[in-house]
């Protein structure tokens, strides 16, 4: 995927599709909104959607074969949204190929976060396919986390933010704009802008242990930020650490 991902949103509520579209537009999204069918058909039409955000319960073209329209297509997540006591129809969706489903009314905190955790994985499945680092258009994923380079932010897989410090980002930036590449302790304080502390001062060490407690599956066994003895630390990205 390549630049920020967009979202459909079809649903014959004005209301749901407005505030859906607010909300996510204020995460840095591409949203677009369809009130049927048709109206999703013809944005398909136009331009890639990433994920559709799917009203079931709609007058026309109910979201059943909406979904399955969508699955004929090709590779595009689905999150249905459905009543709250519609349970069978949360399970035939899903049978039909929806990826995720969310019961209204519903949170919109709670519906970004499924949003992004789609789009992580559709991202991450065709960074496997290729074997490269898992990226969507300027997210690089890095271990359980997604680092996002436009805002500076890190986020776990489940679309929470991670916290970090600017020296933090910009030591994340250096390693992901140069994977499977040593970088030693001179070079990594060059790349992140803090020349006022000596090259091989231990709180570069510091910092790395604070990045792998936050990336890492597990700190005790970096698999992530590697260290190389006697010359520095390595970015290994997913798919590429058997051979490392």
């Amino acid at each position: 995927m390549s630049g920020n991902p967009h979202i459909l949103v079809v649903d014959d509520d004005a209301e749901v599709r407005e505030m859906v579209r607010d909300y996510l537009l204020a995460h840095d999204f591409v949203v677009s909104t369809a009130e049927d069918g048709a109206a999703m058909k013809s944005v398909l039409a136009q331009r890639p959607v990433n994920v559709v955000v799917l009203d079931l319960k709609m007058p026309g073209d109910d979201g059943f074969t909406l979904t399955r329209y969508l699955r004929e297509r090709g590779p595009v997540g689905i999150i249905m949204l459905t009543g709250s006591g519609e349970v069978i129809d949360r399970v035939v969706g899903l049978e039909l190929g929806a990826d995720d489903y969310l019961t209204k009314p519903f949170d919109p905190r709670e519906l970004l976060a499924r949003v992004r955790s789609l789009v992580r994985r559709l991202s991450s499945g065709d960074a496997a396919h290729d074997e490269a680092p898992a990226t969507m258009g300027h997210e690089v994923v890095m271990g359980r986390c997604i680092l996002n380079l436009d805002t500076k932010r890190l986020y776990h897989r489940d679309g929470d933010e991670v916290p970090m410090t600017a020296m933090e980002f910009d030591l994340l930036r250096s390693f992901a704009e140069r994977p499977n590449r040593v970088l030693s302790r001179d070079q990594l304080l060059d790349l992140a802008h803090n020349r006022d502390m000596e090259a091989f001062d231990r709180s570069i060490d510091i910092r790395i242990m604070r990045l792998r407690r936050k990336i890492e599956p597990d700190p005790q066994k970096p698999e992530v930020l590697k260290t190389i003895r006697g010359l520095g630390y390595m970015f290994v990205p997913a798919g590429q650490r058997q051979a490392n």
